[in-house]
């Protein structure tokens, strides 16, 4: 990776951590101290674990769209600004109203797509692929170790220390914005013409990113739900507080995330990401359905957790990697935010259903969530694999009218996307090969004044 690629990854990779552990980290204890607040009742607090889902599933779409006509970055930093207006509220919260509004308005701060889009304008497309799996390794990784430390922190801290902490890290990832590169997007195929609506169908009728929905959907449900429902179980059948969970999913989490990274570089290397991706989610269903019968006993919680980790890793690792390879070149930032919508609206229902499923009989709830996955599975077993496509890097001549030479450059045949970072005066050319010719080969080496490899 160039050192442009080295900043992207580390800036959105930070703020994206930051965000996760921010939004995550009550999440396994919220269950049981929820119960402190005013008003609270089971379903309200599975209400409030779940809400900012809802906020992020409906102001995805609308953030992502405006992000493939305007610039990004101004976009992110507002709903970083929310993200953390949103921690302060639940901060101060005294009765479970309030979190939920607190936790509403952090969710409404929708900025996951517009993250990756922004990863995906400044990372050529041989390391996008290394770029989008490192980023859903951080988002794992960052999910796993939110609910590793939330129970760690929550004795210390109390609830309100948790939902600072929030605050914080938002404030924290608004300097990281920082130091990502501010790419200047130039498509062939410019986008100022086309309606909403129609950004939107473009997406919406490819069949296999519709398959990718249904996944982080169906993901995001079972996980949400499983961490209102565990702590509860971990403390009758196991008897551990609710701090000494941390210590069960800490090592879970390590574990998991080994053994996932093998399958990560086999899917990506040896080009079998739909059969690690297929695999992933009969590993989760299967983790389910041990969750169900063995719930009673502390070896079936903890087996089924490992299994469920694993699986959750790999699809989590694997989904930005896809869509940043099968979305349409002008519409990546809109098919990426169905994918985060799909994958909040999951959260925000896993969230209320757990709170509903805490009063039924374990067999029952875990049943209900393998069931959820496993139909997910069926629905997602026809996607094909996605496409691997190539691109180059070139200079920037010195001394050019930088709109002049992009649409001279999108001109040549072949030629289907430019990116270019004039501070740093380096350009990625994304590429139809099956278009080039000798002719457009030797255009494209002469404006950008060097030979290109391609």
């Amino acid at each position: 990776m160039n050192s442009v690629e080295k900043r992207a990854i580390l800036g959105v990779g930070g703020i994206f951590a930051l965000r996760m552990v921010g939004l995550f980290m009550i999440v396994p204890v919220f269950s049981v101290y929820g119960n402190n607040y005013a008003h609270a009742t089971p379903f309200l607090i599975g209400l409030a674990v779940g809400i900012y889902g809802l906020g992020q599933a409906i102001f995805q779409i609308p953030m992502s769209l405006a992000a493939d006509k305007f610039p990004r970055k101004p976009i992110i930093f507002l709903g970083l600004i929310l993200f953390a207006i949103g921690g302060i509220i639940a901060a101060n919260a005294t009765d479970i109203y309030e979190v939920i509004i607190g936790r509403a308005l952090a969710g409404s701060g929708a900025v996951s797509a517009v993250l990756m889009a922004l990863l995906a304008d400044v990372t050529r497309e041989e390391m996008r692929t290394k770029a989008m799996a490192t980023m859903g390794l951080t988002i794992a990784t960052s999910i796993m170790l939110a609910f590793a430390f939330g129970p760690l922190l929550v004795g210390s801290l109390g609830i309100s220390g948790l939902f600072w902490l929030t605050a914080g890290f938002a404030v924290l990832a608004m300097l990281l914005l920082m130091i990502v590169p501010t790419p200047l997007r130039v498509l062939k195929h410019n986008l100022d013409n086309k309606s909403i609506g129609e950004q939107l169908a473009t997406v919406l009728k490819i069949g296999d990113l519709n398959r990718l929905h249904i996944g982080i959907f169906a993901l995001h449900l079972t996980m949400t739900a499983i961490f209102v429902i565990l702590p509860h179980q971990l403390n009758e059948v196991m008897g551990l507080s609710v701090r000494q969970q941390g210590l069960v999913y800490l090592p879970l989490l390590f574990i998991g995330f080994a053994v996932a990274i093998p399958f990560i570089i086999i899917a990506e290397k040896k080009r079998k990401m739909r059969q690690v991706f297929l695999g992933a989610l009969a590993l989760i269903t299967a983790a389910l359905a041990i969750l169900a019968l063995g719930s009673q006993a502390g070896i079936g919680i903890i087996l089924g957790l490992l299994l469920y980790f694993m699986g959750f890793n790999l699809i989590e690792a694997t989904i930005p990697s896809w869509i940043s390879k099968r979305a349409p070149v002008a519409n990546k930032a809109t098919a990426m935010g169905i994918s985060s919508s799909s994958q909040f609206f999951g959260a925000f229902v896993g969230g209320a259903m757990g709170g509903l499923l805490l009063s039924q009989p374990s067999l029952l709830a875990w049943g209900i969530l393998a069931v959820i996955m496993g139909v997910a599975l069926m629905l997602i077993i026809p996607i094909a694999q996605p496409p691997y496509l190539s691109s180059t890097t070139v200079s920037v001549p010195k001394n050019v009218n930088m709109q002049d030479w992009s649409r001279q450059m999108l001109a040549v045949d072949g030629v289907d996307e430019l990116v270019v970072m004039a501070k740093e005066k380096v350009a990625y050319l994304k590429l139809d090969k099956t278009q080039l010719t000798d002719d457009s080969r030797q255009q494209l080496s002469s404006l950008a004044q060097s030979p290109l490899d391609i």
